[in-house]
């Protein structure tokens, strides 16, 4: 019985430890099965994941391709896009400012006009009168401060560049500090830009610019004048000095601040065409349109025929307009043989100043450099 018993009981352990009949444990197969199945899933989900992500980086990657390629297209047969790209005067910065109330910029001692150079064009201007006349100032309207140009100080006709408008932080730091030279400012928005109604060209800039210098001639009697341009500005004011001189009206003098040569150089050196500098045909698809467009401002050209003394001032570290540029112009103009009876002066500004493109207004050694080469230049005028 013993005996039995005990082969009962090696016989039940045998069952126990014996695997279970495959077409009875359905269920059992299944689970058996399970851990492989999810390995595969688990290895599935993270190739479906990189796979997916590459599939999205390519169509991505093949977008901003065919853009970059369209692009160069759509300037070409589109010759405007460079025309606004080179004015950028839909660019208003600062916004929410009201170009009316130049005192809100911290310019007490400043009148708003606005001129008619031709028949539906209007520009604004900012009138700023130097720091002896501030305290009188106050308070006047636009008769005493045209008035005012005739009293014994000089006037800077400040041309600013593109984008912007005369309200720019920049442009009005510079105001303040000329001011406090004892000078007359006056500058405006061309066509376009600001206020100032019409659209923008390089000729009608340049009308604008002489509509106003003339402006100014009628009431400072004798007092110098001079033209001062900045970046784009300088375009602007050779252009005027120029055309003043052919008509033997030049002014006292002519100051460039960031020059550049001609447009086609500076738009070749310019941050934005970095990525399309070595495009082929780089200069059929970007800079064709810019001459067909009538825009040449020919800095380089316009000094040949320029008569009175000339300033330039130039930051090394300049990301817009490249130093190279400031200085092949005055070399240019060096040379010249219309500066011969006049003095062409360069000044840079060393990289550790960190003056760039718009801040030459903070040196500490502008109002010598000023004081030293408009001394001269008002010698020559009086001699």
């Amino acid at each position: 019985m013993r005996k039995r018993n005990e082969s009962v009981t090696v016989e039940h352990e045998r069952a126990a430890a014996a695997p279970a009949p495959l077409d009875k444990g359905c269920s059992l197969r299944h689970s058996l099965r399970l851990p492989a199945a999810a390995a595969d899933t688990g290895m599935k989900r993270p190739l479906g994941r990189r796979y997916g992500l590459w599939f999205r980086l390519r169509k991505l990657i093949i977008w901003l391709l065919g853009v970059y390629i369209a692009i160069p297209f759509l300037v070409k047969l589109c010759p405007a896009i460079q025309a606004k790209l080179v004015f950028l005067n839909f660019v208003r910065v600062p916004y929410f400012i009201d170009l009316k109330r130049p005192q809100d910029q911290g310019l007490n001692h400043t009148c708003n006009y606005y001129l008619q150079p031709e028949e539906d064009i209007t520009i604004g201007v900012w009138h700023t009168v130097p720091a002896a006349l501030w305290k009188n100032a106050r308070g006047k309207d636009q008769l005493w401060f045209e008035d005012a140009l005739g009293s014994s100080h000089p006037v800077i006709l400040y041309l600013h560049g593109n984008a912007g408008t005369r309200g720019g932080d920049h442009r009005v730091e510079l105001y303040k500090v000329l001011s406090s030279l004892g000078y007359h400012v006056v500058t405006f928005d061309y066509r376009g830009w600001g206020d100032s109604i019409g659209s923008p060209s390089e000729r009608g800039m340049t009308y604008d610019a002489l509509h106003v210098f003339d402006w100014i001639k009628a009431r400072s009697g004798d007092n110098p004048v001079y033209i001062w341009g900045h970046s784009l500005g300088t375009g602007v004011a050779t252009n005027l000095v120029r055309r003043l001189c052919e008509r033997e009206t030049p002014p006292d003098a002519l100051i460039l601040e960031s020059p550049f040569t001609n447009i086609r150089e500076e738009a070749r050196s310019h941050p934005f065409s970095v990525i399309y500098r070595y495009f082929p045909g780089f200069d059929w698809f970007f800079l064709d349109p810019i001459t067909t467009s009538g825009i040449k401002f020919a800095n380089d050209e316009n000094v040949k025929y320029i008569s009175c003394s000339l300033l330039i001032l130039h930051a090394e570290d300049d990301p817009v307009v490249p130093f190279h540029l400031g200085k092949k112009l005055y070399n240019i103009a060096a040379t010249s043989r219309s500066f011969r009876d006049y003095k062409v002066q360069f000044v840079p500004f060393h990289t550790d100043l960190g003056y760039r493109h718009k801040y030459i207004y903070r040196s500490p050694e502008l109002p010598r450099i000023l004081r030293e080469f408009l001394g001269k230049s008002e010698h020559e005028h009086h001699h």
